[in-house]
């Protein structure tokens, strides 16, 4: 197997691996966001845990993704390579890191509140509600970062055609949707947009899908090699 698709392939399938683990992530923790969350995580502590540990899954995923990504990116611009290695490597996986342990955080604070006889008056209401805001704001900050170091990437292979423009075009569009929708719902402190996301979230799959069958462009690859090599 060629460099091509050696790097290609590895970069797919971290882009898989990394989104199947965050969507299998929601169903250990979907219910830190119903009433009497604090009850049913107690009773879930198994489902939470699974849940942090596929968190941690996807950060370690799509960070190493542009670590695999960055000797390539770099040979068209060392600048804008390593910005997508810092959004989108480092501080993303700091920020699936803070996700996950709010999570257990917050097992551990439902265990001693069911364990106090699960009071109606008490602090631990005030540290729940606390928690689950910082889990909410730590994940649009986390949608912020993520859309930044998109940004880097597609604007790359737009440039140098390592994938089809539109794909690239398709990711632009999205990663700028997807920085808006984090920002609004800081502000506005609402998850109605959400949706938005999945803009850019059905483009990575079809391009993780590209990249594992197709590779990069071929040309493009062997344009950018000869042009480090000068």
């Amino acid at each position: 197997m060629n460099n091509n698709k050696k790097i290609a392939r590895i970069v797919g399938a971290l882009f898989i691996i990394g989104t199947v683990a965050g969507i299998l992530s929601l169903t250990g923790t979907s219910m830190i966001d119903n009433p009497g969350y604090l009850v049913k995580i107690a009773g879930s502590k198994n489902s939470v845990v699974l849940g942090a540990l596929l968190i941690l899954t996807m950060g370690i995923s799509l960070s190493s993704m542009t670590v695999v990504l960055f000797p390539v990116l770099k040979k068209y611009n060392e600048t804008l390579a390593l910005g997508a290695l810092i959004f989108r490597g480092v501080l993303e996986l700091v920020c699936y890191v803070a996700s996950a342990v709010s999570c257990l955080l917050l097992l551990a604070l439902s265990q001693n509140y069911v364990s106090a006889g699960t009071p109606v008056e008490s602090n631990f209401q005030l540290l729940g509600a606390m928690l689950k805001d910082e889990r909410f704001l730590m994940g649009e900050i986390t949608a912020i970062l993520f859309s930044v170091g998109a940004l880097f990437i597609y604007y790359i292979f737009y440039k140098t055609k390592l994938i089809p423009r539109w794909l690239s075009l398709w990711g632009l569009v999205g990663a700028m949707i997807y920085l808006a929708n984090g920002i609004l719902c800081i502000f506005v402190f609402n998850t109605e947009y959400e949706y938005f996301k999945y803009i850019l979230g059905v483009q990575e799959m079809v391009m993780a899908g590209w990249l594992i069958v197709k590779g990069f462009n071929a040309s493009a690859f062997n344009a950018l090699m000869i042009k480090e090599k000068e």
